[in-house]
């Protein structure tokens, strides 16, 4: 299994409780994460540990199935993916591998919070996933991410 993490970390001054709200509903992905245009499935909010719905990437067309592992508010988030990742909408194609999203919430200081976004890939042997999959671990689009929370935040 190759295994890829990519972390980057922002401080926000609106408090871990505003941003944990804001960035744990997936409804506001497609406003904020480059790449994702589609979330669907979204039963009730807020989401609860066992809860899965789905999110498309850049096309609209390749699915990711999403489970809530942990959800710890205003520390800690984490969600990993279901089945195979970027199948069509009826589940079928997509690639074998794992992709495990932690959302980390601290503050360091009075008026701040530390939000903290790591992904890892997991991409087995056997299969090797596309070089172009690789760019969504890229910290730049993590970075783009955490300023468009800001943008979003700030309205």
């Amino acid at each position: 299994m190759g295994i890829v993490t990519t972390s980057s970390e922002t401080a926000f001054t609106h408090s871990a409780e505003t941003l944990y709200d804001f960035v744990t509903n997936p409804a506001n992905w497609t406003k904020t994460y480059p790449g994702s245009n589609y979330v669907g499935k979204l039963d009730k909010l807020p989401l609860q540990v066992g809860d899965t719905w789905e999110e498309g990437g850049p096309d609209g067309e390749r699915i990711f199935t999403w489970h809530l592992a942990i959800a710890e508010r205003p520390r800690l988030w984490v969600f990993t993916s279901v089945g195979r990742l970027g199948h069509d909408r009826q589940g079928n194609g997509g690639m074998a591998g794992r992709i495990t999203v932690e959302y980390r919430f601290t503050r360091p200081g009075a008026g701040v919070t530390l939000f903290t976004r790591t992904m890892t890939v997991e991409a087995p042997k056997e299969s090797p996933m596309p070089d172009g999959f690789f760019r969504i671990v890229n910290p730049a689009n993590i970075d783009r991410y955490h300023a468009a929370i800001a943008r979003e935040l700030h309205r």
